[in-house]
């Protein structure tokens, strides 16, 4: 009889083994990411210029005589390769100007907004950018020639993006800080650009008159940075006051 009991007993110990919970799975909550808000009553910006001096920059004309098509896109017209662009006086075109370090510990909420990239006239355009680290990087294709986007950088994943006329946009992104990246096509070997990835909003890219501004910045020290692909880089520190303006002009010679 205790034979039998003792069976029983373990058959039925195998059988709640076997039965399906009735209890809700447990699933693991996502880490709160804390944003740091700026507090605009004591925000304040960085502005000023970028000025080249010295000899009027030389332009070389792109060989596309090896691709017809590229010279049709310009209807047979030379096209000149120009990375030092000069504009009214003195400004200097295509620096990338950010906030290099005083910013460490703050996280800043992401950006939804791509950043285009576009394939015209078989140039890049434009020739330099700037984006957030985590931001979509879309890639176009204007032009009626195949062509591919080949970033090398140091510190992101490589990746090479062929992109046939007509096709849609393709979308990349970058995860990490890294000035500059260089960008080529293996089908034009004339085409270059840069990408600066920065984790924060605090940079810009000079237009011909070289001025810039870095607004809605809170107090603090700060390294400011500026790159130009050929004329190289310069920094400054600068300790931004309460609601402050603070203005740095940067002379690459």
């Amino acid at each position: 009889m205790k034979r039998v009991i003792l069976s029983a007993a373990i058959l039925l110990a195998a059988g709640c083994g076997t039965k399906p919970s009735d209890a809700p799975a447990k699933t693991a909550k996502a880490p709160t990411v804390e944003y740091f808000h700026v507090d605009p009553a004591t925000a304040g910006k960085f502005h000023g210029r970028i000025v080249y001096q010295g000899p009027k920059p030389t332009r070389r004309e792109v060989p596309m005589e090896s691709d017809i098509r590229c010279r049709e896109e310009h209807g047979g017209k030379p096209v000149y390769d120009q990375p030092v662009v000069v504009g009214k006086d003195g400004g200097l075109a295509n620096a990338f100007v950010y906030i290099q370090t005083g910013l460490e510990g703050k996280k800043f909420e992401p950006v939804p907004e791509p950043v285009v990239l576009d394939q015209r006239g078989c140039m890049f355009s434009p020739r330099a950018l700037g984006i957030r680290a985590g931001q979509a990087l879309k890639l176009r294709n204007s032009d009626k020639v195949a062509h591919n986007v080949h970033p090398v950088p140091k510190k992101n994943y490589e990746w090479n993006e062929s992109q046939a006329p007509g096709t849609p946009d393709a979308e990349h992104k970058f995860a990490r800080t890294e000035v500059m990246i260089p960008v080529k096509c293996n089908i034009h070997q004339w085409m270059h650009a840069y990408i600066g990835v920065v984790e924060h909003p605090y940079f810009a890219l000079t237009g011909p008159d070289g001025s810039f501004e870095l607004s809605n910045v809170p107090p603090g020290d700060y390294t400011v940075a500026v790159w130009h692909e050929k004329l190289g880089d310069q920094t400054r520190q600068v300790r931004l006051a309460a609601s402050g303006s603070e203005a740095l002009d940067f002379t690459f010679k």
